[in-house]
């Protein structure tokens, strides 16, 4: 996809999308109404935004920020994608103004509890990505994804996985498993899930990271993964369905708490996203989600905002920035194969800003 002429797809329908709101009168705030864009005074904003963070939506975040150059000039943001675990880090020390994280905060995270707010963006399916000739539609199970990635299951042709797919014929090929080398929400998101699918059988716990075991091999961001999967016959590992797609690699259809075989798509995104339960603190679960079309190994992500800022400016920077790309972005986040949020959780993160002084 060419995203430059994605952007400008985007940005068009903004502009229509303003020019028809101008035209009629509306009784919503449009600080809080999801419906509303961002506003002309994008033009005037000027300064500079430094973030870092995860690395499972930094293909969607990369997009508001080219797209928002067009709208606001003279703000220059800057996002790197270094992973959840390194990005909670340097937000806590005070290098960025706010951080993407697809994991919630811990204690062992430097970023003290009451200094920080969430605001949900996305979600987005993480894929069971492979890498094995004359298999292009391989079905898995939460126990046998357990069994493979704690080396359990070692050859492609074990009978588990047989089981998962019924008259295919399989290799005997070794199974080659990548994983997240860094701190990562995606890994987080990975292991919860198969400690909630798979918890008889899943033994190695959850969190941005984990004690994989030593035959397996770790990459750097989703995109280091999936460069392993490609390199390897017999490769298989986790990755956003953004950098899976983006890689044209193949990925598996994973059973779910219904009992069928789905694909990762923004439909099946879409579908666990509606049953997710909020907290009060706006983070919310869709792994393993109930629902014949949802997709179990879809994760949330957030941005994470100071509660306050000392520079009057910075903060009303990042509220400018968080408004534009929850309100403004929808359409670009599902052409990048993200589900964007329900209009209800939307109102909710936008009301997040309003908290900050």
């Amino acid at each position: 996809m060419n995203r430059n002429v994605l952007s400008r797809r985007v940005l068009a329908g903004v502009a229509i999308a303003a020019l028809a709101l101008a035209g009629c009168s509306s009784k919503e705030d449009p600080a809080t109404d999801p419906s509303a864009g961002a506003g002309s005074g994008l033009a005037a904003l000027s300064g500079e935004l430094k973030a870092s963070g995860a690395s499972f939506p930094n293909t969607y975040y990369q997009e508001v920020i080219t797209s928002l150059k067009d709208e606001a000039p003279n703000l220059k943001v800057t996002y790197n994608s270094v992973g959840s675990g390194t990005g909670k880090k340097e937000f806590g020390s005070g290098l960025t103004d706010f951080a993407g994280s697809d994991s919630t905060v811990k204690d062992t995270d430097g970023v003290p509890a009451g200094t920080f707010l969430y605001v949900p963006t996305v979600a987005a399916p993480i894929t069971i990505s492979y890498n094995l000739k004359g298999v292009d539609n391989l079905q898995l199970s939460a126990d046998t994804l357990a069994k493979i990635f704690q080396r359990e299951i070692k050859t492609w042709n074990a009978p588990e996985i047989a089981a998962d797919n019924p008259g295919v014929t399989l290799p005997a090929t070794a199974i080659s498993v990548a994983h997240r080398a860094d701190g990562s929400g995606t890994t987080n998101n990975f292991t919860k899930y198969l400690a909630a699918a798979a918890p008889t059988t899943w033994k190695l716990g959850s969190g941005d990271t984990v004690a994989w075991p030593a035959d397996t091999q770790g990459g750097q961001k989703n995109t280091g993964v999936a460069q392993l999967i490609q390199a390897a016959d017999g490769g298989i590992g986790y990755v956003d369905l953004a950098d899976a797609t983006d890689g044209k690699l193949t990925f598996a259809a994973i059973k779910n708490k219904d009992g069928k075989f789905v694909k990762p798509t923004l439909e099946g995104a879409t579908a666990a996203l509606a049953g997710a339960e909020i907290k009060d603190d706006l983070t919310f679960n869709p792994l393993n989600a109930a629902g014949a079309d949802s997709y179990p190994i879809t994760a949330p992500t957030y941005l994470l905002v100071k509660t306050t800022y000392t520079d009057a400016k910075q903060k009303e920077l990042v509220k400018a920035f968080v408004t534009y790309l929850l309100k403004d972005t929808k359409d670009l986040a599902a052409e990048l194969h993200y589900a964007p949020l329900p209009a209800e959780l939307q109102t909710k993160a936008l009301a997040q800003l309003d908290k900050i002084s």
